[in-house]
C-alpha cells in the first residue's frame, strides 16, 4: 500500500503522524510512503532522515494524496485539504467528528474511508491511540494551569504548591480517565490540595490506592461539583464520552461563584468542550477571560511539545496503521474488532452512532456495511 505523511497546516501544530522509524518498519513490510516536504521539522525529524528510512519526499499535498491510498495525519482534515480527499482513500488520523458537522459532511460525500484513532477500542474498553496525548495533554493541562494563576498572566495570583506556612492551591480534576489521572499527578507533585470527581466507584478506589494523601478521589454529583467549583483555583475539564460530543458540566451562572483569576483548562475542547462557556483557542492566542474567570482551550494541546507527542503518537498508531496497510481496511477491520471500532465514516455512510446522533443523521452498523 502506498501511505501518505501529510505536513500538518492546523495552526500552532507541530506534530507528524508517522516517525521515521515508523516509516522504516512500514517499508520493511513491503509499502511505499510518501512524506510531504518538511513535514516531520517541527517535530526534530529532517527530510533527510525519512529519506534514509526508505521514505520519498513530495513537494505538495496535491501530489502525496494523488499518489497514496491511505492518508495519515494527526489533526482532521481541514477545508484547503477538503478537495484532494478521493473515494478511495482510507484516512487515517484524529477525527473528533462528533463536535464538526461541517467535516463530517464533508468525508460523507467524499466517499472514502474513515477511521478515527480516537475510537480505536480495546475490548477493555480502553482506547490506545487516544490514551498516549491524553497524558501529555493531561501533565500540560496543569502546567498551564499554575502558569495562568500567576498575577502576570491575568490570574490571581496563587502559587499552586504554595510554601510553608501558607497553604497550597486547590485544584478540581474533572474526570478521573487517562487526562484526569495524569493532572492529578502532576498537580499532586507540585503539592497542590487536588480533587478528582468521577462517576465510576471502581476508578475512584483506584485512584484512592495509587494517589498520594494531597489527592482525594469523590464521587462527582451536583452538590459535590457546585461546593469544589467554588473552592478551586484551577479547573480542569477531563470528561470523555468516545466519539461523542463532552457534556456541559459546568455552567456559565457557575462562574460568578468562582474565585476571581481562577483558571479553567478544557482539554475536552476537541469534543466540544465540557464548560459551557469554552471555545477552542490556539497556542498563539491561548486565553480569554469570562466574568472573570480565565480560560484555556487550546485544541491541540500537544502540539506544543511536538517531539515527545510524536514519539508516543507513533508508538501507539504504527501497529494499527501497519495491519490496516497489510490487509487492507475491509479485512483488517473483520479481523480486528478494536480497527472495526474506529470506523466512523465508511463510503458514504456514518458508522459510528454518537457522530451519527450529533447531528441526527442516518447510523449504518459497521457489520452490516462489512457483510
Amino acid at each position: 500500500m502506498i501511505i501518505g505523511i501529510l505536513k500538518e497546516i492546523k495552526p500552532e501544530e507541530n506534530r507528524v503522524s508517522m516517525t521515521p522509524a515508523g516509516a522504516a518498519v512500514m517499508k520493511q513490510k513491503g509499502h511505499s510512503i510518501l512524506v510531504e516536504t518538511s513535514a516531520g521539522s517541527a517535530s526534530g525529524f529532517e527530510d533527510s532522515a525519512y529519506i534514509r528510512a526508505g521514505a520519498e519526499i513530495i513537494n505538495s499535498p496535491e501530489e502525496v494524496c494523488k499518489r497514496a491510498e491511505m492518508l495519515m495525519h494527526v489533526k482532521e482534515p481541514l477545508p484547503p485539504e477538503y478537495d484532494l480527499i478521493r473515494k478511495d482513500h482510507i484516512i487515517f488520523t484524529y477525527l473528533h467528528l462528533a463536535a464538526a458537522e461541517e467535516l463530517t459532511r464533508i468525508l460523507i460525500k467524499s466517499g472514502s474511508v474513515n477511521i478515527a484513532y480516537e475510537t480505536i477500542q480495546k475490548a477493555d474498553g480502553s482506547l490506545p491511540l487516544l490514551i498516549p496525548m491524553s497524558e501529555v495533554a493531561g501533565r500540560m493541562a496543569v502546567q498551564q494551569g499554575a502558569k495562568y494563576l500567576e498575577m502576570a498572566q491575568g490570574g490571581r495570583g496563587v502559587l499552586l504548591g504554595g510554601v510553608p506556612g501558607v497553604e497550597p492551591g486547590n485544584v478540581l480534576i474533572i474526570g478521573g480517565g487517562i487526562v484526569g489521572t495524569n493532572a492529578a499527578k502532576m498537580a499532586c507533585g507540585l503539592g497542590a490540595k487536588v480533587y478528582v470527581l468521577d462517576t465510576n466507584p471502581d476508578r475512584l478506589r483506584y485512584l484512592s490506592d495509587i494517589m498520594p494523601g494531597n489527592c482525594f478521589p469523590i464521587m462527582s454529583d451536583p452538590a459535590s461539583l457546585q461546593t469544589l467549583v467554588q473552592q478551586a483555583d484551577v479547573i480542569i475539564g477531563a470528561v470523555l464520552i468516545p466519539g461523542a460530543k463532552a457534556p456541559k458540566l459546568i455552567r456559565r451562572g457557575m462562574l460568578r461563584h468562582m474565585r476571581k483569576g481562577s483558571v479553567m483548562v478544557d482539554v475536552a475542547i476537541d469534543q466540544g468542550g465540557c464548560f459551557e462557556t469554552s471555545k477552542a483557542t490556539t497556542h498563539s492566542d491561548p486565553v480569554y477571560t469570562v466574568d472573570g474567570i480565565i480560560h484555556y482551550c487550546v485544541a491541540n494541546m500537544p502540539g506544543a511539545v511536538p517531539r515527545t507527542s510524536t514519539l508516543a503518537l507513533t508508538n501507539a498508531t504504527l501497529p494499527y496503521a501497519v495491519e490496516i496497510a497489510d490487509k487492507g481496511w475491509k479485512k483488517a477491520m473483520k479481523e480486528n474488532e478494536e480497527i472495526r471500532k474506529g470506523a466512523n465514516i465508511i463510503k458514504g455512510k456514518v458508522s459510528y452512532k454518537a457522530v451519527a446522533d450529533a447531528f441526527g443523521l442516518d447510523y449504518a452498523d459497521i457489520e452490516t456495511l462489512l457483510s
